[in-house]
């Protein structure tokens, strides 16, 4: 879920690349809609300032029909946002502008972890 279609497309494709089935949500209402949904969903990666429904907006309500749902936020004001107890259990966060290969890794961690 991201406002960006930029990092949106970046974001998917680099996890399409590495053999994750990618849905994509350009705000935090539409992404939630999807989460509604039934299916399988191993992780949410959510940016943390998205317009109206933000991303921890999100993953609250998204854990209301899936306790347990793994989330990673991007933002690029995570320190702040650690700082004030943001990330809950099975919610972890990283940085923009963040390397390829720490999404890769920190999301392979999250899933199989």
């Amino acid at each position: 879920v991201e406002d960006d279609a930029t990092v949106r497309a970046l974001i998917g494709e680099t996890l399409t690349d590495l053999g994750y089935r990618v849905i994509e949500a350009p705000d935090g209402q539409t992404g939630l809609r999807l989460l509604e949904a039934p299916g399988r969903i191993d992780l949410v990666v959510s940016d943390v300032g998205l317009p109206g429904l933000n991303g921890r907006q999100l993953a609250d309500a998204a854990r209301e029909s899936r306790p347990g749902l793994k989330v990673l936020f991007i933002t690029g004001y995570a320190e702040n946002a650690a700082m004030a107890g943001f990330l809950a259990p099975g919610m972890q966060m990283i940085t923009k502008p963040f390397p390829v290969d720490l999404l890769a890794r920190r999301i392979r961690a999250m899933i199989e972890g």
